[in-house]
């Protein structure tokens, strides 16, 4: 069971050198050179298991925040607003859908080395976790106010793989007479298979997951969706600096800005699974 209060990752930015047409590209605010390390804690873990091998492909998801410009003292937040989130394997980082699982994404896993100089991971766990087998066991440990973590496992039979996501349980709502319960959770990542290659994939999706059940769990899926034309005046607005604006005497580069103002996202698709579900108790 892993402690998810206490799991970190930190890494270092390589020291930031000017863009070629951004004064403020990727929020930055300080001083041409500066090295910034930031630490953030992990919100929850997705394994792919090839069961022919025994292959393990790790993910963590790492806790938000919102799109920022740092280290600032003052004008924090970028308007537009985004929130700013990443997935990590050991070795990759791993994009995150922006659209619907049906619709093709031209992402592809990177290993972060090309963003971060160096990258710790402080990943702990619960030793004497005690697995809870009844609904009656869940009610209790609820009650009782102890650290409950869920661990829930699928299988892709046509690709011979399992996927367990592992989260804390941060809400639950139980049933003490009838010894019923429904934890519903997140955020947590599934995998995009279709792009398994048999080392990882290349697109993971955000979502939230309930069960109220061993043997089944529903998730729903994030996606981003494009504001209505009349509310884009306001929406699309810069307030305060302009995370594209430009270098004195520059001119906007092609295709500029290299990245899209933020839009708002929704939960709206459902995967429906049959699940091997595990709640883990610690008090």
């Amino acid at each position: 069971m892993l402690d998810f209060t206490r799991s970190f990752v930190t890494w270092t930015t390589p020291p930031k050198q000017p863009h070629p047409h951004y004064k403020y590209d990727g929020g930055f605010v300080g001083t041409l050179g500066d090295v910034y390390r930031v630490r953030m804690q992990l919100d929850a873990t997705c394994e792919i298991v090839e069961e022919r091998t025994g292959r393990r492909d790790e993910m963590f998801l790492f806790y938000p925040c919102r799109s920022e410009y740092t280290i600032a003292t003052s004008n924090f937040f970028q308007i537009p607003s985004g929130e700013w989130r990443a997935v990590f394997s050991r070795t990759n980082r791993v994009p995150i859908a922006r659209r619907p699982s049906g619709e093709q994404a031209e992402t592809r896993r990177a290993p972060w080395r090309e963003h971060f100089v160096d990258l710790a991971w402080d990943v702990r766990s619960h030793p004497n976790a005690v697995p809870l087998t009844t609904g009656r066991d869940v009610v209790a440990a609820t009650l009782a106010n102890a650290l409950l973590n869920a661990r829930i496992t699928y299988r892709d039979a046509a690709r011979g793989v399992a996927v367990t996501v592992e989260f804390p349980i941060r809400l639950m709502n139980v049933d003490l007479e009838h010894g019923l319960f429904q934890p519903c959770c997140g955020p947590v990542i599934v995998p995009d298979l279709n792009t398994w290659d048999g080392a990882g994939v290349d697109r993971v999706f955000l979502a939230e997951v309930a069960f109220s059940q061993f043997d089944y769990a529903e998730f729903i899926l994030r996606r981003e969706i494009e504001p209505a034309t009349e509310e884009k005046a306001w929406y699309h607005l810069v307030r305060g600096r302009n995370r594209y604006e430009l270098w004195p005497g520059a001119a906007s580069p092609k295709g500029a800005p290299p990245t899209p103002r933020p839009n708002a996202s929704v939960y709206s698709e459902t995967w429906e699974l049959p699940t091997s579900n595990v709640v883990l108790r610690v008090d």
